[in-house]
C-alpha cells in the first residue's frame, strides 16, 4: 500500500470527526469572524449559494464523468429502482413526515413548544418532506458506489414529479391556499446540479478517451479526483455552519428539539426505500441511492419556500434550516450503514 492509500484510508476511517470538526470550525468562524459568512452570503442567485455551487460540482463532477449515454439508456429499462424512488418520495415520505412531527411537536414535546410554534415547526417539517434531494444525492451515491448513470435518471424523474407534485401535497397537508413556489430556484438547481455537470463529465469523459484510452481513463485519470468528494463535502460544512451560527447559538434547544423528528424519519424512510429495493432483489448500487434520495431533503427549496410563505425569522424557517444543518451527519451515518450491508446483496 502506497503512503497515498494510507492517508486515504486514514482520512476516510476518521471522517466522522472531520465532519464534526468542520461543523465547530464552520460555528467559529461565524461567530468570531462574521465577515466570512457575510461575504459569502452576497453570492446568491435565486437562493442557491454560488461557493456551495461550486463545491458541489467539485463533489459530484467525479461521478458524472462515468456516465456515457449506453449506461443511461440500460438504466432506463430497470425501471424498479425508479418505482421505488418515486413511490417513497411522494407517496409516503411527505406524509410520513407530517405524522412523526406532528406526533413529536404537538404530543412529546408539547410541555416545551408551544402550539402556535408547533405549527410553523410542522409546516417546517413538511415542506422539507416534500422536497426530496436533488444535488448532495449524487455525493450520497458515489460514497456508497452506486450507478452514476442510474443515479442521474433517477434524481431527473425525480425533478419533474417535483415540478407537479409538489404544490398539491404542500397545500393537502398544510392547508395553505396560496403557495408561493420559487420555479427559479428548482429550475436553477436541476441546471446546476444535473444537465451543468452531467455534460461536462460526458465531454471530460469522451475527450480523455479519445486522447489516452478507456483504460487510462478508468485506472488512472479517475483515481486523480478521489479525495475531490470528501474534500467538497467538509469545505461545504464549514461555510454551511458559518452562515447558521447564529442561529445555532441563539436556539440550540429548540434546534435540538427539532432536529429529533427530521432525524428519525430520514432513518425510517432510508430502511423503507432500501428495505424495499432488496426485497425486490435490486442490486446494491441502484438500491443505496435509491435509499439516499428519499431519505435526504432539497433543502435549497424548502428553505426558499418556508421564507416566501412565512418570513425569514419564522419558525417555519428555522425548522427547514435545521434540516440543512442535520443533513450530512446524518446522511454520512445512513452511508455506513448501507456500505455494512453491501454484502447482503
Amino acid at each position: 500500500m502506497t503512503d497515498s492509500n494510507k492517508g486515504i484510508t486514514f482520512f476516510q476511517k476518521n471522517l466522522t470527526w472531520w465532519v464534526f470538526g468542520c461543523m465547530l470550525a464552520g460555528v467559529l468562524i461565524g461567530r468570531f469572524i462574521p465577515a466570512v459568512p457575510e461575504t459569502l452570503r452576497k453570492f446568491e442567485i435565486e437562493g442557491i449559494s454560488v461557493p456551495i455551487a461550486v463545491l458541489i460540482w467539485i463533489m459530484i463532477y467525479p461521478m458524472m464523468m462515468k456516465v456515457d449515454f449506453e449506461s443511461m439508456k440500460q438504466a432506463g429499462k430497470n425501471s424498479r429502482g425508479l418505482f421505488i424512488t418515486w413511490i417513497v418520495n411522494k407517496l409516503i415520505k411527505p406524509f410520513f413526515m407530517y405524522a412523526v412531527a406532528a406526533l413529536f411537536f404537538f404530543v412529546i414535546f408539547r410541555s416545551f413548544i408551544e402550539p402556535e410554534l408547533a405549527t410553523e415547526y410542522l409546516a417546517g417539517a413538511v415542506l422539507l418532506g416534500a422536497a426530496p434531494c436533488t444535488a448532495m444525492v449524487f455525493v450520497w451515491s458515489t460514497l456508497t458506489g452506486g450507478n452514476p448513470a442510474y443515479t442521474v435518471v433517477q434524481v431527473a424523474t425525480n425533478d419533474l414529479i417535483i415540478l407537479a407534485a409538489f404544490i398539491p401535497i404542500v397545500k393537502f397537508l398544510l392547508g395553505v391556499s396560496d403557495v408561493i413556489v420559487p420555479y427559479s430556484t428548482l429550475l436553477l438547481s436541476v441546471i446546476l446540479f444535473v444537465l451543468i455537470p452531467l455534460a461536462g463529465g460526458i465531454v471530460t469523459r469522451l475527450a480523455v478517451i479519445r486522447k489516452k484510452g478507456k483504460e487510462y481513463f478508468e485506472n488512472n485519470f479517475l483515481h486523480g479526483f478521489d479525495n475531490l468528494t470528501t474534500a467538497g463535502l467538509l469545505l461545504t460544512l464549514v461555510i454551511i455552519f458559518s452562515a447558521q451560527s447564529d442561529l445555532i447559538l441563539k436556539n440550540p434547544f429548540h434546534i435540538a428539539l427539532i432536529a429529533v423528528p427530521l432525524t428519525l424519519q430520514t432513518f425510517i424512510i432510508f430502511i423503507i426505500a432500501f428495505g424495499a429495493a432488496k426485497m425486490m432483489k435490486l442490486p446494491f448500487d441502484i438500491a443505496a441511492p435509491a435509499g439516499m434520495i428519499g431519505a435526504s431533503n432539497f433543502f435549497e427549496l424548502a428553505v426558499a419556500v418556508a421564507v416566501a410563505l412565512f418570513g425569514t425569522a419564522s419558525p417555519a424557517a428555522l425548522a427547514t434550516t435545521v434540516g440543512v444543518l442535520t443533513e450530512v451527519p446524518v446522511m454520512l451515518t445512513l452511508v455506513k450503514i448501507a456500505n455494512r450491508m453491501k454484502k447482503e446483496f
